[in-house]
């Protein structure tokens, strides 16, 4: 039975294996699905994540749940060499290992692409994982609180500061989308007004959004000012170190929230695999998304789709003459790749992908959206409107279609959960401050003293506080009882004269549990 390997799952890698369930006849195929992540994202939702606006589990799709009839690898591709047909394998834990295949689906997705600008890298947070949305929602709501007990000034005004860096579509969204979320916000602070939070977005270029029209992009601008969000064109990011930034214009900013948004490139995997890369990194594929070298030539058995590779636009629209990167191309490449890879099995023609844009939109806070296709646009609430519509019906899988529109109308009857969750980073933290440790180890016995001093002045083993000495498993019991219990009988210690007139014990079975919680309480506590 042929191996499929589709490395990565992604938009493109999960669509394309979702597909190849449907179409493939069982014992047809055999799929594999390697991963880091044991689900996918859905992007255009992590704005909302971010603001509150969707639950972040809701956002992503299990893949073990969803592809019943393919292996999921949670693991890391680490190499490719197409010449043996072999692919290395990384898991988090244990040994790597190598797995064999008859085709290769190159589906790795793409990762936040940043430039060398001092503090960038410590500083700033992207937006392509939930865990990133999950933590810029944490940090805006912790920082609130924290501003919430402070009078005015430079700190508080770092605390209600936003930074972020890039002014394309994802940038926009979580900038409106935060912006949204901190104006709603305030309602539960008093003791803060609009004028206290600043909201700055840093474009390098002269416009916002290149994939709507100038007269929509300046809408945008518009709105954004109403709401006392400011937006720095023609502008640079010359520094972030020590979460101030500085900008090409002369301002500066200090900030606890710096989000990068200013662009994406190819996952660095297709770097260790020896297929053709174009200038851009990316991997050259043909219109029926199979891999060609630099001279055309189609490499046998290995395909690729979405952002990792460079697909030709046969509508002519796409930037280059490639399609664009983002999800709408990346799931509709996964379904035809999938239907590609079955015709081939069946000796049968593929077909070339193509894909007419159907415009763009984007939410830009409760209520607040726009709309492009062609020259048409809708702005305001009919747009985001048609923003929840058609992403609520893209979300895959009926089962994430319900869990996704149940908490919208969830959230417009009650409103946002502003419960911050920001210390799940470290989630052991309260229980190591109040957690009992044992006491230093008890210093010998000198020279000039009694023999019989040193067992009687400590155990060889002192019990845990609340467990029968002797006894197997944890016997929970109060510390602070056993802290009080353990003074007298370290104060008694010494007395070793009076431990040898105690009566002896019998080694009487039944009799022995009972003993050793009466020397359990008088022996040394642990802490």
């Amino acid at each position: 039975m042929p191996k499929i390997l589709i490395v990565g799952g992604g938009y493109a890698g999960f669509y394309t294996a979702w597909k190849l369930e449907k179409w493939l006849r069982k014992g047809e195929a055999d799929v594999t699905v390697v991963d880091p992540l044991p689900y996918m994202t859905y992007q255009p939702f992590l704005p909302e994540v971010a603001a509150g606006s969707i639950e972040p589990r809701h956002a992503v799709v299990s893949l073990r749940r969803h592809l019943k009839r393919t292996n999921v690898v949670t693991a890391k591709v680490t190499q490719v060499d197409h010449a043996t047909k072999t692919a290395t394998i990384t898991p988090e834990v244990g040994p790597e290992w190598t797995m064999e295949y008859d085709q290769i689906v190159m589906t790795a997705g793409a990762v936040s692409r940043t430039f060398p600008i001092p503090g960038v890298a410590d500083e700033a947070i992207g937006l392509k994982t939930i865990e990133e949305a999950v933590a810029i929602r944490d940090i805006l709501l912790t920082n609130f609180q924290k501003a919430a007990n402070l009078e005015a000034g430079p700190e508080r005004d770092r605390l209600l500061t936003t930074i972020v860096v890039g002014g394309g579509f994802a940038g926009i969204e979580i900038f409106a989308e935060l912006r949204s979320f901190a104006t709603d916000l305030l309602k539960n602070y008093p003791g803060l007004t609009i004028d206290d939070t600043h909201f700055h977005l840093v474009e390098a270029m002269g416009r916002i959004m290149p994939e709507v029209t100038l007269e929509t992009s300046h809408w945008v601008l518009k709105n954004l000012a109403e709401r006392q969000a400011i937006v720095h064109l023609d502008t640079q990011l010359q520094s972030a170190v020590g979460g101030k930034v500085e900008l090409s214009s002369g301002e500066s900013y200090e900030s606890d929230l710096i989000i990068w948004t200013a662009g994406v490139m190819a996952n660095p995997v297709v770097r260790n695999t020896d297929f053709p890369i174009e200038a851009r990194g990316r991997i050259s594929v043909q219109p029926d998304l199979r891999i060609v070298d630099e001279d055309g030539t189609v490499v046998p058995d290995a395909w690729a789709c979405g952002d990792v590779a460079a697909t030709p636009d046969l509508t002519g629209a796409g930037v280059g003459g490639f399609c664009v990167p983002n999800a709408q191309h990346a799931v509709r490449m996964g379904k035809q790749l999938a239907k590609n890879i079955t015709a081939t099995l069946r000796g049968e023609n593929t077909k070339d992908y193509r894909h007419d844009n159907l415009g763009a939109v984007a939410g830009l806070g409760l209520g607040i959206g726009v709309f492009q296709s062609g020259k048409f646009a809708l702005k305001g609430f009919p747009a985001w409107a048609a923003h929840r519509g058609y992403h609520g019906m893209a979300m895959p899988s009926y089962e994430r279609k319900i869990r996704v529109v149940t908490g919208w109308a969830n959230n417009m009857l009650l409103g946002r959960d502003i419960a911050s969750l920001d210390n799940i980073t470290r989630p052991r933290a309260a229980f190591e401050e109040f957690a009992s440790r044992p006491k230093p180890a008890v210093a010998e016995a000198t020279p000039a003293a009694p023999a019989a001093a040193t067992p009687a002045a400590a155990p060889a083993t002192a019990p845990s506080i609340g467990q029968p000495a002797g006894e197997p498993g944890p016997a929970y019991g109060n510390p602070a009882d056993g802290e009080t219990k353990a003074e007298p009988a370290a104060a008694a210690a010494p007395a070793a004269p009076a431990a040898k007139k105690a009566p002896a014990r019998k080694p009487a079975a039944k009799k022995a549990p009972a003993a050793a919680s009466v020397d359990a309480e008088k022996a040394p506590a642990a802490e």
